[in-house]
């Protein structure tokens, strides 16, 4: 039986997680459950069928509406920033699962990590924003950094069996989004509806808006350059429209090793919980005589100028990518709250990188500074107050 803290229970991820868990009801428990707190009778609900040992939302009045739904004996229940960190490192678990959206994973991550659990990653922000230092904390208390990302996944069950010196380059797909065949030109009348509308993956609104803008894929070129210890030019980005083949790597002698299946994030979520081991995840099968084609091009940067964006703080470092994950997400937020148009996401990124002054973190707190930095300096150029930053 192997016990998981789920952070980010109440997403997409964290909501497919669940289901694998009882599915497997004797392989898998929930040992803690951390969320945002923005549906706490989707919590109460998850609390009386799961059984957590702790609950951790991030807002404190969540915290006062799950304890008048869950009457004693009820969960341990923890709030902000502080109890999030607190379950992650504190109740005992084999597995932490991070998948919270966005920055506010990065505590909490590294909790996890100092406390030498195993770790399975889909809060690719955490690896974007201290990848460095996440990485030689995970060497340091001997953790696994187990990919739930597709790509990731993909990639990571490539190299198995593998020497990680014969890697020549790894090659991530992209759909493309919903835009890939949109003319330049139309972006500027890009409506939230319009960008939300993913042609291959169901996901929340915030990685379906970076998936519009291919920033997604940016991400997740900056986190496989640490989850893999990769040079930033042995990572590159090929669209796939059919989302089939979710990632390959090429190795020195000219062979490519795909990982293939059907858009289901049940199976690197499952490969990630039963590691080493396979599972068999009910679900659809590929069926490639079905497909027909698997097409492949070069991503268009002119077009998606936040796959650049994000290539080009690969490159520089230190703080450069802390801000490009800052800006994107107020960026983000502010165009789902249709306060900004579409193309002003990518403008916004660049004014913070060129803007923020350039430095290397020593540590996580380093990060947070730079994050609160980077967000209230777009949170100015937009030209709103500053969101309070917990």
């Amino acid at each position: 039986m192997k016990r998981i803290t789920l952070l980010g229970a109440t997403g997409s991820i964290g909501l497919r997680t669940l289901e694998l868990v009882s599915g497997f009801p004797e392989e898998f428990a929930v040992a803690g459950m951390a969320a945002r707190g923005s549906n706490p009778e989707l919590i109460a609900d998850l609390c009386r069928k799961y059984a957590p040992a702790a609950v951790a939302l991030l807002e404190p009045a969540a915290v006062d509406a799950l304890a008048r739904l869950l009457p004693a004996p009820r969960p341990e229940l923890l709030s902000g920033i502080d109890g999030l960190v607190a379950l992650a490192r504190d109740v005992d678990a084999d597995v932490v699962l991070s998948a919270l959206v966005g920055g506010v994973g990065l505590l909490p991550t590294m909790a996890a990590i100092q406390a030498g659990r195993t770790m399975a990653l889909a809060n690719k922000e955490t690896l974007v924003m201290a990848g460095r230092l996440m990485t030689a904390a995970a060497r340091a208390r001997n953790v696994s950094l187990l990919p739930v990302d597709s790509e990731h996944s993909a990639v990571f069950q490539c190299l198995v069996g593998h020497n990680r010196g014969d890697v020549h380059r790894v090659l991530l797909t992209a759909s493309g989004g919903p835009f890939r065949e949109l003319p330049k030109a139309k972006f500027e009348s890009v409506t939230v509806e319009d960008a939300l509308r993913h042609p291959t993956w169901k996901m929340g609104a915030k990685i379906t808006i970076d998936s519009a803008t291919l920033m997604n894929k940016g991400l997740e070129v900056i986190e496989a350059r640490w989850l893999f210890d990769l040079a930033p030019d042995q990572v590159q980005v090929v669209i796939h429209p059919q989302s089939i083949v979710h990632s390959m790597v090429e190795y020195v002698d000219g062979a490519v090793i795909a990982q293939l299946g059907v858009a289901d994030m049940g199976v690197p979520i499952l490969y990630a919980l039963a590691y080493p081991e396979r599972r068999p995840t009910p679900g659809a099968r590929l069926d490639l005589p079905r497909v027909g084609q698997l097409t492949f091009f070069e991503p268009d940067i002119e077009k998606f100028p936040c796959l650049g964006l994000a290539r080009a703080a690969l490159e520089q470092g230190g703080s450069a990518p802390v801000v490009l994950n800052a800006a994107n997400e107020v960026a983000v937020a502010a165009f789902l709250d249709r306060r900004i148009a579409f193309t002003r996401i990518a403008e916004l990124i660049e004014r913070a990188l060129n803007t923020i002054a350039h430095r290397e973190p020593k540590a996580v707190d380093d990060c947070v500074v730079i994050d609160a930095e980077a967000r209230r300096l777009v949170h100015a150029l937009i030209g709103e107050a500053p969101a309070v930053v917990r």
